[in-house]
């Protein structure tokens, strides 16, 4: 197993890896990390169809909405909530601030467009139209309730999310093993769905199909024309808080000595 140590000195190294490859590189494995967290979102909203009590269902959305992850991390992708943990060499001096905040906005916009693409290929494949039509009316509820979340409580479940998230990211760089890996992994992610957190590439989705949902399906639904960014933009700012500042400021205060190669006094 990877020490924290270890596992921090790993960050800083990687920092120069991610932002010098090339644009359409880091875009297109953008796509493929927002397509697979959506696929998570899906499957966890189908598990979680109809059952009772809703405490169960949360459950068994946070045992399937982590295979999202899962695939980014294994079979490789660029996902902007992980991402928040290139702060990490931002203040280890091994990229700049620009550059962190260049990679962040293009893996950004590829998660935006990979989510909403499953998004649309969930309604018009009609893959919503399980368990004759209760799928839709959940899928709906669920975007409508997040479109219309206070701006503070969406930003406050935002940093708590990307604590979760970053957390379980560094914890599969513990392990060495792909089962150790995937493990790892599971725990904080079960977590922040049980506790109803906020995820701004999860909402990439949710958000988007509900709202076509309404359409596609011809179900009426109270989903603002302008909930996505109502929800977004302090959902991102939470994410971007908890990741960067929080896990990544943090475990970088607390093992600054070891990285600089100073002695415990």
């Amino acid at each position: 197993m990877h020490l924290p140590s270890e596992i921090i000195k790993l960050y800083s190294l990687l920092g120069s890896t991610k932002t010098e490859q090339p644009v359409l590189k880091t875009f297109i494995l953008a796509i493929f990390a927002g397509a697979f967290i959506a696929l998570g979102a899906l499957g966890s909203q189908i598990i979680s169809c109809g059952v009772v009590p809703v405490a169960f269902g949360r459950a068994l959305s946070g045992l399937i909405f982590p295979i999202g992850l899962s695939m980014v991390i294994i079979a490789g992708g660029e996902l902007f909530t992980g991402n928040c943990l290139l702060f990490i060499p931002v203040l280890d001096r091994q990229i700049s601030l620009i550059d962190f905040l260049k990679n962040l906005s293009i893996v950004y916009l590829g998660n935006l467009v990979g989510s909403i693409f499953i998004a649309v290929l969930a309604n018009y494949g009609h893959v919503l139209s399980l368990y004759n039509g209760e799928l839709v009316r959940s899928a709906v509820a669920t975007a409508s309730a997040k479109a219309n979340i206070p701006f503070i409580d969406a930003f406050i479940k935002g940093i708590l999310c990307n604590v979760l998230v970053c957390i379980s990211v560094w914890a599969s760089q513990a392990a060495e093993e792909l089962s150790g890996r995937i493990i790892a992994l599971f725990l904080p992610i079960f977590l922040f769905i049980v506790c109803g957190f906020e995820h701004s590439v999860a909402n990439m989705y949710f958000i988007p199909a509900g709202y076509l949902a309404q359409f596609v399906y011809n179900y009426p639904g109270d989903i603002p024309v302008l909930g996505f960014l109502w929800n977004l933009i302090p959902v991102t700012l939470g994410n971007f808080v908890g990741g960067s500042f929080l896990v990544g400021g943090g475990y970088y205060l607390a093992y600054m000595r070891a990285m600089r190669g100073y002695e415990d006094d």
